[in-house]
């Protein structure tokens, strides 16, 4: 990883510039014993975050390897139980605060999308933070759902002809298949509007979240899908195929595309759950880490699993001649590199009660690990 790269971990990847970083960071030639070839790690620099200690080459799990999920503290967490107890909630609350409304194919476009299942990481992870921090899970579900319409947004608009051409998604026909480019084109709008009402009224209707915390995570929300975010990731990546890129430039591309929302959810829920400022910055560096986890795992399953297998169409990074991280780094060296983000992400859940945290623990491993 070289010293943009480090910085956007460290700091966020730049919004005005693809390679000014906004706040001063620190790097150090990592003082690890050298890794044997097929898990070396791609960073000649590691970034220094908060904890020095975490992340070297002693530590590092090979993400093909065998799972190694045993929590912290000496107590039994069952993850399973968890994700689908709280993804079935979130899915409920999303099927109570989608309209049913004209006309309908708007409304029946919008449900057929974010109804249709999925793994519901950002909304977990947006819960789980704000439980991290003291918070309840019902403070977070306007959060979770709010994510999750600007998750299920960007998946729609992604498809489309104009972007990734993609016919598929979780397993069935894209929403512009379904429905038509221009009402997928709008669904994706309407969605991206109603994930702030929800937001702002959800959190008014509970009576527990302060209002200067709802509009901090509405703001918080607001630039992870904008140009401080989503769309910036997906001009970047656009403007990137057929180009050579740099591992900066690809850093940057999914920082914004994938990481940044990941990271809102987690930074959101822990603002509703009333985070000190001090574990609201623990929460956002664990989860930009994880974010980019996700983003370098979906690269190699990308070129390792079948169509079926993923529910969406396999290889068409590879077809689009899309810079990826097994393209730039090989298969072996971005599976190292997963495996050194998800040391990082779980050093920061240390100074954290380890029951607590065990949720944020389990999902960081089960990204790392996931098969679709």
């Amino acid at each position: 990883m070289d010293k943009v790269a480090c910085c956007c971990l460290r700091n966020g990847a730049p919004s005005r510039s693809y390679f000014k970083p906004s706040l001063p960071y620190t790097i150090a030639r990592s003082t690890s014993p050298p890794l044997p070839p097929c898990r070396r790690s791609i960073s000649m620099f590691r970034c220094i975050l908060t904890n020095p200690k975490r992340a070297t080459g002693n530590s590092v799990v090979v993400v093909a390897g065998g799972r190694n999920t045993k929590p912290r503290g000496g107590f039994s967490f069952d993850f399973e139980q968890y994700m689908s107890a709280n993804g079935n909630a979130v899915h409920e609350a999303l099927e109570r605060s989608l309209p049913v409304c004209q006309p309908e194919r708007l409304s029946e476009s919008m449900r057929y999308s974010v109804l249709a299942g999925g793994k519901r990481v950002r909304p977990v992870l947006a819960i789980a933070a704000c439980e991290l921090v003291g918070g309840s899970a019902a403070a977070a579900t306007p959060v979770a759902c709010a994510v999750e319409m600007v998750h299920t947004m960007s998946l729609i608009h992604d498809d489309m002809p104009c972007m990734d051409d993609d016919a598929l998604r979780r397993g069935r026909p894209a929403n512009h298949v379904a429905f038509g480019e221009h009402t997928a084109l709008l669904s994706g709008d309407a969605l991206l509007a109603l994930a702030f009402e929800h937001l702002a009224r959800g959190c008014a209707d509970l009576g527990v979240v302060p209002a200067e915390h709802a509009l901090r995570a509405v703001a918080e929300l607001g630039n992870a899908a904008g140009a401080g975010g989503v769309a910036a990731g997906q001009v970047a990546d656009k403007a990137s195929e057929g180009a050579p890129v740099s591992l900066a430039m690809l850093e940057y591309i999914h920082l914004h595309k994938t990481a940044r929302l990941l990271e809102a959810a987690a930074v959101c829920g822990a603002i509703v759950g009333g985070g000190t400022d001090g574990e609201i910055e623990s929460v956002r560096r664990y989860a930009r880490s994880v974010g980019l986890l996700f983003q370098v795992v979906d690269d190699v399953l990308d070129v390792t699993r079948t169509s079926e297998q993923l529910g969406k169409t396999a290889g068409k990074d590879q077809a689009a001649d899309k810079a990826t991280y097994p393209k730039l780094l090989g298969v072996d060296q971005a599976q190292a590199y997963a495996a050194e983000l998800l040391a990082m992400a779980e050093g920061e859940l240390e100074g954290f009660d380890a029951e607590r945290a065990a949720p944020l623990h389990h999902l960081a491993r089960f990204i790392a690990y996931r098969q679709n």
